[in-house]
């Protein structure tokens, strides 16, 4: 039976702020589908004091000759990553044709989207990453057309982010956040022209105006805060499943932290530590109250217990710091991406490696992965049949149709009895 040393705040205080966000958003994305640019500009001085705008090729090159050349050395590094991965992925994806019965050739294509928005997070942090995983998986998935756009960051285009956009291969940059970003992508305006699908993270109301436009528009995935989950057994050191939890609940005060031990001593000095680790790290005020709020410390019983607790959370970030965590690889089914023994963790994921950081949160892992190429195509199927196999097949359609009374798509297969020399003819036969 797991025990709870720590839980988060109760849930129904939550809904109450999901209420408020709802609202908010409805109202600008209203406002943006009646009034188009001058509804982006005008929530964008108001929330950012900013004028959105369209960087032009000579000032994408005049903010670009601002980052340090090791800066673009170890942006080029990442995003090769990303792509290499992203290009074994869609090695993986075949397009298929098979014969299925005499005469009949089923098969499947996997098309790109179109265009795709992609929008890249800015507020108190510039998410430089987010370019990398979203506009490079989109161009690796072969989609044509491209736009991002990201916040002002302390009153101007954050350099080293809008460098992420232009080497990921985005077709059009907009300096814009928000609400009114998303919208604009999705509903399009004077400026925008609208796009098939979004994707990217961002906070509470990004993630409430993608959920609102699902549906009008393609996304990636419903994105809440973002979580981190430790499962840890004696062998794991208190220092990094401390380190691990606070370096992801910094991004906000409502991103959930949590520890899955089978080891009584972890369970009972990892609430020290944090503290301790809070009174040095710079970003305590938001990982502070994000562990106070959010943090949970569960101790269990045995590692099979720990997937049992760990699949019912489905967490999005799950580090395996336990003596064989290739066992939680085999066993474990709700999770965004796994992080497998201390040498890795969430930040590698996140930055660097490989693998793309925008990934199901609030239990979404329980029926969906994370943004990878696949979420880029759609696999669009087709057939094609010989006259024989029209009429071997058409006879049990038209037995199956009058069955539900459907009488005309039973003329449909009727039709080609007749034509290919069939039985079952006429229209409303039963």
């Amino acid at each position: 039976m797991a025990t709870h040393l720590k839980r988060r705040i109760a849930k129904d205080l939550t809904d109450e702020m999901d209420l408020k966000v709802r609202h908010t958003v409805e109202g600008i994305l209203g406002e943006v589908k009646k009034r188009g640019d001058a509804a982006v500009r005008e929530f964008s001085e108001k929330f950012d004091k900013w004028i959105p705008k369209k960087l032009s090729k000579s000032e994408l090159d005049a903010i670009l000759k601002k980052v340090a050349p090791s800066t673009i050395k170890d942006i080029e590094f990442a995003q090769a990553q990303i792509r290499n991965f992203a290009q074994h992925q869609r090695a993986a994806l075949k397009d298929i044709e098979v014969e299925t019965l005499p005469g009949v050739k089923l098969g499947h294509r996997n098309i790109p989207v179109e265009s795709v928005g992609c929008y890249v997070p800015g507020g108190r942090y510039p998410m430089v990453a987010s370019a990398h995983m979203s506009i490079v998986t989109a161009r690796t998935a072969g989609v044509k057309r491209i736009i991002a756009c990201t916040p002002p960051n302390q009153g101007e285009p954050h350099a080293e982010t809008i460098a992420a956009m232009v080497l990921g291969g985005a077709d059009e940059i907009h300096v814009v956040g928000g609400v009114q970003a998303i919208a604009a992508m999705a509903l399009g305006t004077e400026t925008i022209q609208p796009v098939d699908m979004l994707c990217g993270p961002g906070n509470a109301y990004v993630a409430e105006a993608k959920r609102q436009l699902f549906g009008r528009v393609g996304i990636d995935l419903f994105a809440g805060p973002t979580e981190i989950l430790v499962i840890a057994d004696d062998t794991a050191e208190v220092e990094m499943i401390a380190t691990d939890l606070l370096g992801q609940a910094e991004h906000g005060p409502t991103s959930p932290a949590i520890c899955i031990t089978t080891s009584s001593s972890i369970a009972n000095s990892l609430e020290a530590e944090i503290q301790r680790q809070l009174k040095v790290l710079p970003t305590a005020d938001v990982a502070g109250v994000a562990w106070r709020d959010y943090g949970e410390i569960i101790l269990v019983s045995s590692r099979e217990e720990a997937v049992k607790e760990a699949d019912r959370i489905a967490a999005e970030h799950v580090e395996i710091l336990c003596e064989n965590p290739r066992y939680f690889l085999e066993k474990m089914r709700n999770y965004g991406a796994l992080f497998l023994g201390p040498e890795t963790n969430v930040s590698y994921g996140d930055k660097v490696i490989g693998t793309n950081h925008t990934l199901p949160t609030l239990g979404a892992a329980r029926y969906t992965g994370g943004l990878w190429v696949g979420k880029f195509l759609k696999t669009c199927t087709y057939q094609e049949i010989t006259p024989e196999a029209a009429v071997k097949v058409g006879e049990y359609c038209s037995r199956l149709c009058a069955i539900e009374r459907f009488w005309g798509h039973k003329e449909q297969a009727d039709l080609r009895l007749r034509k290919y020399g069939g039985q079952n003819v006429g229209l409303g036969a039963k």
